[in-house]
Formats: structure tokens, C-alpha cells, sequence
């Protein structure tokens, strides 16, 4: 099973944090995103509950589900598709606190990587590659 934290202080108000996360179509302005797409709008907003988007990098290509959207502070979602390879994804959240004009970012992603004889292998992997990634993520969103 791989557990991701990553936790950041980001020197930027919640809301622009928040908007810059939840724009599905835009990830791909962020480092070793090729591709992103909004392919199903969600309920009450655009990017919120019930949106689906997919996120390619290289050659990992995940179809994503929010399913819980509460502006400025929580977004929930679900890997429902993975490929090369599949995972099973059982937790995927990123929580925003205010800190003043600063904004403190936990985000948590918990699965297990469905390769056999290899997942515990690659779990090891995408803990180190994602939590790279999202900070990656979270240090582009600073400088816009």
C-alpha cells in the first residue's frame, strides 16, 4: 500500500490556492504535466463534486473523480482509472488552512498499486514519485 503527505506552507491567500488546485483543466501548466482535461463538469460548479478529469504525464494517464468540493478548504477525489497500470485507490484529499496571507496544504493520497508480484515494489515507487510531484505542483502554484 503507498501512503502520500505531503504538507506545505504556501505564500499565497487560500482562495487562490484553492482555484489553482481545483482547475482540472489546467494542471497542464504544472512541471511533467502533458495533459489535462475536464471531461464531465461537476454538479453546483464546474470543477466540484461529481467532476471528472483525466491527467496524463509521460505515460501514466489517471482518470480522477472529485467527490467532495467545499471551497476554499477540502477537495476529495478517486482515482477511478489508471493505466499503464491499474490502482486501487482508497483515499485522495487535499485539505487548505489559512494562515493569514499564507496557506498551509495537507494532501493525502492512499492506495495500492494492482501490478502482481511487483505492487509492494511499486507502491514504494509512487510514494517517492508522487510526493515529489505534488510538491512540484504546490511550489508552481506559489509562483503564479
Amino acid at each position: 500500500m503507498f501512503r502520500i503527505h505531503v504538507e506545505q506552507v504556501l505564500a499565497k491567500d487560500i482562495d487562490t490556492v484553492f482555484t489553482a488546485i481545483s482547475d482540472h483543466a489546467r494542471y497542464d501548466r504544472f512541471p511533467g504535466v502533458d495533459r489535462s482535461v475536464l471531461v464531465e463538469e461537476g454538479k453546483d460548479e464546474k470543477n466540484g463534486t461529481g467532476a471528472l478529469r483525466i491527467i496524463g504525464a509521460g505515460r501514466l494517464e489517471l482518470t480522477e473523480r472529485i467527490t467532495q468540493y467545499e471551497r476554499p478548504n477540502r477537495m476529495h477525489y478517486r482515482i477511478e482509472k489508471s493505466s499503464p497500470f491499474s490502482v486501487q485507490h482508497t483515499k485522495g484529499e487535499i485539505v487548505l488552512q489559512s494562515e493569514g496571507e499564507q496557506t498551509r496544504v495537507h494532501w493525502i493520497s492512499e492506495g495500492h498499486v494492482q501490478v502482481p508480484l511487483l505492487g509492494g515494489l511499486m507502491d514504494r515507487l509512487a510514494e517517492r514519485s508522487f510526493s515529489k510531484a505534488f510538491s512540484s505542483l504546490l511550489r508552481a502554484i506559489e509562483r503564479l
